[in-house]
């Protein structure tokens, strides 16, 4: 396996020792130090699985953590990414049962909520299928999760919006009137971010989009423009800038937005409000 990043394998400790604390006294009391077991990691359901690596390293943290001399074998079936059936075992684990138990909790966590990310935004994908629309995903994501939401939102087939405040400039509503008007929003990043970072700004109206297109800004957000506004945005610029609608996007609302033409589709729903994908581990 290749090195784990450091920030990931971070967010695998505080994980660990939010749970374990000072000892699983469960495991301590019933399992005995030379127990080895065999483990199958099931999917309860058909989806996509994401966070194989963050799974193993927390069956990883806890062996080095106890100091076993067995160590703990951890191999995929599979590639994170991949698609699986109900019923489909998908990676096996043996090793220290103590860790086994240990460690299985925190591993199932990261790994049920990151597969159900990528699920979800495979439906998204498959939905706008035939149209040129990517799915973008938010800042919308679990304080502290937000690389990991990441990476499972471009493992389901969408693509990754800004990372955080610091990658790209986003002008919005509150933003537009502290400076006192678009044109002045945007003037003043460009005086100032010394990066020169590129720049997107939300509209809310078609006359919003007609004072920004002469800006020459790098994209344009369409906030909760019903599918007519979208559809005379699209004509109207004719390719000079991308666009992205955004706001309350669903299943069920996502290939209408996408029919419009607009380039991107930002989805809050792929991680702020996300459905565990269901997984058994056992134990024998």
């Amino acid at each position: 396996m290749m090195k784990m990043d450091q920030r990931i394998q971070a967010m695998v400790q505080r994980a660990l020792a939010e749970d374990i604390g000072d000892g699983d006294v469960t495991t301590e009391c019933t399992v005995a130090p030379e127990t080895v077991y065999n483990g199958k990691m099931v999917a309860k359901a058909a989806g996509i699985v994401a966070g194989l690596a963050v799974a193993q390293e927390a069956f990883t943290l806890v062996a080095e953590a106890q100091g076993v001399k067995e160590q703990v074998e951890f191999i995929a079936t599979i590639t994170d990414g991949a698609s699986v059936k109900r019923g489909d075992v998908f990676a096996t684990v043996r090793g220290p049962g103590r860790v086994l138990l240990t460690a299985e909790r925190t591993a199932l966590n990261f790994l049920q909520r990151m597969s159900g990310i990528a699920t979800l935004t495979a439906q998204y994908v498959t939905a706008v299928q035939g149209t040129k629309a990517q799915i973008l995903d938010t800042r919308k994501t679990a304080p502290g999760l937000r690389l990991l939401d990441k990476q499972a939102v471009a493992l389901g087939g969408g693509t990754n919006h800004r990372h955080g405040l610091y990658d790209m400039v986003l002008i919005k509503e509150n933003h537009i009137a502290a400076a006192g008007g678009i044109q002045a929003a945007v003037a003043r990043v460009r005086a100032q971010d010394g990066q020169h970072r590129p720049i997107e700004v939300e509209v809310q109206t078609l006359a919003e989009l007609a004072e920004v297109l002469p800006l020459r800004v790098d994209q344009v957000m369409l906030d909760n423009m019903n599918l007519a506004q979208m559809r005379e945005a699209v004509q109207w610029v004719n390719g000079r800038v991308p666009l992205e609608a955004s706001g309350n996007v669903s299943l069920e609302t996502v290939a209408a937005i996408a029919a419009t033409g607009v380039d991107y589709i930002s989805v809050g729903k792929l991680t702020h409000s996300v459905e565990a994908f269901d997984i058994s581990f056992l134990l024998k």
